[in-house]
């Protein structure tokens, strides 16, 4: 058990049963679980298709409440709200297409009794940070696909949350700019302190971005094992490159090959 003074959230027999629809039995989708996050770790979370890994995430960011057990951040309950300081990011381009980048980035803040001056002065230092400066005055359509998820990263950002949830932010990203905004988003890291929580597919985007990787079961998801990987906290992708890179991966896959063919043979019976 963490050291409660450094438990950022806890988990206590989370469990998420959804209710069948039209007389269909209902889903186990996860659970129970039990975890804790440390104050200002990057924790992963890798898992088979349809194992609840996005499901855990909304849990979370109280998108969704639990059927049993129960979720704290910073020692309060999570009761189904958005809490305030923490940020979600999800893997969807969710820019305003009719706002130029700046605009965007301020659109939380400007829902907040946050001052005009201080607005400016987080956007900017987002925009900065994102290396987004010169694009300020352009619209999404304008952007790659990687710099628009640098806009929501950065919207993300300017409410300075404590706790940063990522649902496969990267996913839609070729690898090598997959591989470049996770030393964008490890950089962030260090910068703000941040505890962040991400969810991904790909066991290299794990490996080297987080502190910790829990491994998470086939429907119902339950954590199998969590990796610590032991990177120093200035890392970049260069430990790619590193033998002990290729053992961490391979690892994780020894206990996703399994669970990924348990995920297969329940949607072939489903179907």
């Amino acid at each position: 058990m963490s050291n409660e003074r450094h438990v950022h959230v806890s988990l206590r027999g989370v469990t998420k049963i959804f209710r069948g629809a039209g007389g269909t039995p209902p889903v186990h989708a996860l659970g129970p679980i039990d975890l804790d996050l440390r104050r200002g770790e990057f924790f992963a979370v890798v898992g088979p298709s349809g194992c609840g890994k996005s499901t855990l995430l909304e849990v979370l960011a109280g998108l969704s409440e639990v059927t049993e057990g129960e979720v704290r951040f910073e020692g309060k309950p999570i009761h189904g709200e958005i809490m305030d300081g923490v940020g979600v990011v999800f893997q969807e381009d969710a820019c305003f297409p009719w706002m130029n980048i700046y605009d965007n980035i301020a659109f939380g803040l400007r829902q907040t009794s946050i001052t005009a001056t201080e607005i400016e002065g987080r956007v900017k230092r987002a925009l900065s940070m994102m290396g987004l400066t010169p694009f300020a005055q352009s619209y999404p359509a304008q952007l790659s696909g990687g710099m628009r998820q640098r806009v929501c990263i950065a919207r993300t950002l300017v409410l300075q949350p404590r706790l940063i949830l990522l649902d496969e932010p990267f996913g839609a990203l070729d690898q090598q700019t997959r591989l470049l905004m996770g030393e964008e988003l490890l950089r962030l890291w260090r910068e703000t302190g941040a505890t962040i929580f991400l969810i991904t597919h790909a066991l290299d985007e794990a490996a080297m971005l987080a502190d910790r990787i829990g491994v998470m079961s086939a429907r119902p998801g339950r954590l199998l094992e969590i990796v610590e990987t032991g990177w120093a906290r200035d890392r970049d992708s260069r430990i790619v490159e590193t033998d002990e890179f290729g053992r961490i991966t391979a690892r994780l896959w020894q206990w996703l090959r399994g669970e990924s063919m348990k995920s297969i043979d329940q949607s072939s019976t489903a179907a």
